[in-house]
């Protein structure tokens, strides 16, 4: 969505309203659904996610709300430091006392600048192939669940391969009040057949949240810049939001819930995702808290309930939190989870300590085995390479999980084309070890405000295995390509935030 220049917030409000209202775009949809537009809701304010693609399935989701567009003229939250948090909002588990502490007195979560409610309704779904809208699949209405926060999933299955589908959405109230209330529409695109010889193009990103955005009024900068790239596919690595930073500190399933609905309200976001095959990764700071393991709570939210809330809730579902999937003959990916199987930090290093899990483990080890694609991409919220912070101690770049580490790479080195991008850190860099064939490719933080200061001032900044280091924000591109006489390669490209490469590596077929 393009915004004029000079456009004041108060107008934008409205103008979003307006368009992504569906005002237009329902007049575009509406000839399927014999009913007619009508404006009290309730509305797709979150628009859509995907998630979990292969050549013949995918996940659907989204979420009902009593308004188009979340309440962005609200009121802010109490500023509550980083050390008052450590000190006594952390120690608090009743949830009044959380809100108190935070919200203006006399104001409530709705009042709150970015509300976006939830509403109780009904969704009908129609899929087809972009080009052939006689191939027309209904899933008919359903109600929505508000113990998910007035959320919906749908699994899509029989899809063809290597086809870009669209998703019409209706919205009504329920049987008694059947006009349509809300529609809009979306794509995605599946991933072509195994044997396939195709140019593939994917884009990955890490740690942003709302209050580190960098375009004010629409959210953050990268999605619009990778838009125009027009990737195949995006995976998001983890850290999608934070609870455990101000405005508010989320410490309870309702400030959880405030974070993610005011997030995905943005433009920007809103855009990228409605037209985006996409995969969701999860980490620490989107399940609980920093460096969370089993056991730990936040406020009074458990660990094992920040993972439902992220696996079950809040994004598209599978049976398991990890996947392998073939983008052709050339291209697969692996996206292994770090947070469902893990130890505890605190664990005494040795075989039994883990992050991926025994049969996370196994199930990579085993798939690897077996794949006859040209160029693999292992996918990892947190690094393996690293180097990491010497103060860091929950992922595998650092001594606290050094055993599975060396089992990890002892089982990476027999294989060729093979290549690891990983999130989590925010800065982008690429580790190689020169007596290895292993490379480690981080696409750092979504904004350049999400950069540490300790890490740009450190002595221990630029390191011989480094063969690129930068602190600024950004994403990674991977492009495989098939030129003219045949030749494959895949090429590694760190952008900034407005979509400038920054650095480009190619590799050709070993």
């Amino acid at each position: 969505m393009k915004i004029k220049k000079g456009i004041t917030r108060r107008n934008f409000v409205k103008k979003t309203t307006l368009v992504s209202g569906t005002i237009i775009v329902t007049n575009q949809i509406l000839s399927s659904c014999n009913n007619v537009l009508k404006n009290d809701g309730p509305f797709f304010g979150n628009g859509c996610k995907n998630g979990w693609a292969d050549q013949n399935s995918i996940s659907i989701w989204s979420r009902l709300t009593e308004n188009p567009n979340a309440n962005w003229k609200g009121e802010k939250f109490i500023e509550i430091s980083k050390e008052e948090h450590e000190s006594s909002l952390s120690k608090l588990k009743n949830p009044e006392e959380i809100y108190k502490r935070q919200i203006p007195l006399g104001l409530k979560l709705k009042d709150m600048q970015g509300a976006c409610l939830g509403a109780k309704g009904e969704v009908k779904l129609e899929y087809y192939p972009e080009n052939d809208k006689s191939k027309i699949n209904t899933i008919n209405w359903n109600p929505n669940d508000p113990k998910k926060d007035f959320t919906i999933q749908w699994k899509l299955r029989s899809l063809a391969p290597n086809t870009k589908y669209v998703v019409n959405f209706f919205a009504r109230k329920d049987k008694n009040n059947s006009l349509v209330s809300d529609s809009f529409s979306a794509s995605f695109l599946t991933p072509p057949e195994n044997n396939v010889e195709k140019n593939i193009s994917f884009c990955i990103v890490s740690c942003h949240d709302f209050i580190r955005r960098d375009d004010f009024d629409n959210g953050h900068k990268i999605y619009p810049s990778m838009r125009k790239m027009d990737p195949d596919f995006y995976v998001h690595t983890g850290d999608i939001e934070y609870y455990d930073k101000p405005q508010p500190w989320a410490m309870t399933e309702s400030l959880m819930r405030f974070k993610w609905n005011r997030l995905f309200a943005l433009p920007n976001q809103k855009d990228f995702y409605n037209n985006t095959t996409s995969y969701f990764m999860k980490d620490d700071h989107d399940t609980l808290r920093n460096d969370s393991y089993p056991g730990m709570n936040y406020g009074n939210v458990t660990f094992e309930r920040g993972i439902e809330i992220f696996d079950k809730e809040q994004f598209p579902s599978n049976e398991k939190p990890y996947k392998t999937i073939l983008w052709g003959k050339d291209l697969q990916i692996w996206l292994l989870d770090s947070r469902n199987y893990r130890s505890r930090n605190s664990d005494p290093d040795g075989p039994e300590k883990t992050i991926w899990g025994r049969d996370q483990k196994k199930w990579f080890f085993n798939s690897l085995s077996k794949s006859k694609a040209t160029f693999k991409v292992l996918i990892s919220a947190n690094p393996i390479l690293g180097p990491d912070r010497d103060n860091k101690t929950d992922n595998h770049a650092s001594d606290n999980f050094k055993f599975e580490k060396e089992e990890i790479l002892n089982e990476l080195k027999k294989y060729n084309n093979l290549y690891i991008c990983n999130g989590d850190r925010h800065w982008q860099y690429v580790t190689n070890y020169e007596d290895t064939n292993f490379w480690e490719f981080c696409c750092g933080a979504g904004t350049d405000d999400h950069q540490p200061d300790a890490w740009q001032t450190a002595k221990q900044g630029v390191r011989t295995e480094h063969k690129f280091l930068r602190t600024k924000g950004g994403f990674l591109s991977v492009n495989i390509v098939i030129d003219k006489l045949g030749s494959k390669s895949i090429a590694f490209k760190h952008h900034g935030v407005d979509g400038e490469v920054v650095n480009d590596q190619k590799f050709h077929v070993i």
